[in-house]
């Protein structure tokens, strides 16, 4: 499994850069010296700057449009007590704090206020504390108050 931390995009002038699409809030990756796989492959970024505050770098070997950059969950920076990465949540059960099972999440999706669960049983939650009461990875589930599945 990999995590995708952005996309390449359109290209930023005639040197090779390109826009980083959906990027990874964790800015060490678009740092000259970064080094992750755009599609499958391992590149290095060799240039870096902003523009209208949104990413552009230059890799080697060059990419094309479209092609996902991604990294091993081992590359990742560890989480503290009580965080966690959004992919760790996609497959665990989802079960209100009565018991009632609701399903297992599919994907979370960033939100304006929150991002939220998607479950497999289309049931959409939000990731807000007063819904989610205890997200257990090592366990395989997430514990949720009552009221919010309908």
């Amino acid at each position: 499994m990999r995590v995708t931390i952005g996309k390449v995009g359109r290209p930023h002038g005639i040197d090779g850069a390109f826009f980083v699409e959906q990027p990874s809030e964790d800015k060490r990756w678009w740092q000259t010296g970064a080094r992750f796989l755009a599609g499958g492959t391992p590149v290095e970024v060799v240039a870096h700057r902003t523009s209208s505050g949104r990413p552009v770098i230059k890799v080697e070997p060059t990419v094309v449009r479209g092609v996902l950059l991604e990294v091993d969950p081992a590359d990742l920076p560890a989480t503290g007590d009580d965080e966690y990465y959004a992919f760790e949540l996609v497959g665990l059960r989802v079960v209100e704090e009565t018991g009632r099972p609701l399903g297992t999440v599919e994907a979370v999706t960033p939100g304006v206020a929150n991002d939220v669960l998607e479950l497999d049983s289309g049931v959409l939650l939000p990731m807000v504390e007063d819904c989610i009461r205890v997200v257990d990875v090592a366990g395989g589930r997430i514990e949720v108050a009552e009221g919010f599945a309908g």
